[in-house]
């Protein structure tokens, strides 16, 4: 089931980035000769009557496809003016980007949507809009550590916290509440309550000592956590703001990440692949729909994010080309672009292929 929902969402990301590359060019009048749902072999194509664009259904049910005229700069006439070639920069440039910007547009609709159906967020006791009880809840786990090996993970409640053979139990423990009792605690066992899909679970831990400063640790990142819903209005200007958020945190951690590998100080086992995305949106789609929702967008924004580094195969390579372009006065041969971005889109697969063998070892 993991497997069919991650093909389902991948699907919908790639078809509403080709769908921004699809219908920028036609605000553009560019001619774009093909639009395919999925990739070939085709099942079925139809070009209706009067249209210069023919709309195709294929086998492979990863997304979709557009076929821009002009748009690999390969050799032609530019003179035409539906080649996307014959156009501006600043033409060029909102076709190449129209993508990333529809897999924006898709992330904020998606937060959007689950703030107003009720969408788990770090709050205060002030928060206006909370429905029931906020819970100190798991954001992190890390691997290896008291915690991971109790079988905790990511969105667990702490529903209590007791010593063995005590009547003294703490019901719905704060963060702070939970950082005292474990700090205090190194060493000596403690029960914990968790919920996970309204069940309570509880499991033995005893924290491990901080070496540097003598405390009890388990080795989670927590945070009060409440369920958050909001009218559509708020909801639309809370979704936009905490998308501009996640946008801005996935591009700084990205460029760190890219000066670590620069560095050789990068660490791999922290990104994971098609393999070890599936395994998190399956995580996620057992949590409920609301929760599928949000990480849908998350990967979205990746997706945007990435596709904007300035990098050959990617809508930023595309991107810098124009801009080359535009300050040398002349055009980039279409041999030249089509061998970088060969060679880019080989590196591509060649970190895919890396990053999925590291999600498959991490299985066993």
């Amino acid at each position: 089931m993991s497997v069919l929902i991650f093909i389902i969402v991948l699907a919908v990301l790639i078809l509403v980035h080709e769908l921004g590359h699809f219908l920028a060019a036609k605000s553009a009048g560019v001619r774009v000769d093909e639009f395919g749902l999925g990739f070939p072999p085709k099942v079925v194509s139809w070009k209706p009557e009067n249209s210069e664009t023919t709309y195709s259904l294929n086998w492979i049910p990863f997304g979709g496809f557009v076929k821009i005229v002009g748009e690999d700069g390969e050799e032609g006439v530019v003179s035409d003016p539906r080649n996307m070639m014959a156009k501006g920069p600043l033409t060029k440039i909102w076709l190449l980007s129209a993508g990333v910007i529809f897999n924006f547009l898709l992330a904020w609709a998606l937060i959007s949507t689950s703030f107003m159906t009720g969408l788990p967020t770090s709050v205060t006791p002030e928060t206006a809009g909370v429905i029931g009880t906020p819970t100190t809840t798991l954001i992190e786990v890390i691997s290896g550590s008291v915690a991971a090996d109790a079988g905790l993970t990511a969105g667990d409640e702490i529903a209590y916290i007791e010593l063995p053979q005590s009547t003294d139990r703490i019901e719905n423990p704060t963060v702070e509440e939970v950082q005292e009792f474990v700090g205090a605690r190194a060493g000596e066992p403690f029960t914990l309550g968790y919920r996970r899909l309204d069940v309570i679970t509880a499991v033995e831990i005893i924290p491990r000592e901080n070496v540097e400063t003598g405390r009890g640790v388990i080795g989670v990142g927590l945070d009060f956590v409440g369920l958050v819903k909001l009218p559509p209005h708020v909801a639309v200007a809370e979704g936009l703001r905490t998308t501009g958020e996640l946008t801005w945190a996935i591009a700084v951690g990205l460029i760190h990440f890219i000066g670590d590998a620069v560095t050789g100080a990068a660490d791999f086992s922290q990104v994971a692949g098609p393999v070890g995305i599936a395994g998190l949106v399956g995580d996620a789609a057992s949590r409920g729909i609301v929760a599928l929702l949000s990480f849908t967008a998350l990967i979205s924004l990746n997706l945007a994010v990435l596709n904007l580094l300035p990098f050959p195969a990617l809508d930023g390579g595309r991107i810098l080309f124009v801009i080359i372009e535009t300050i040398k006065g002349t055009p980039i041969k279409a041999k030249t672009a089509q061998v970088v971005n060969t060679i880019g889109f080989g590196f591509l697969i060649l970190l895919m292929l890396v990053v999925t063998i590291s999600d498959i070892v991490k299985l066993f």
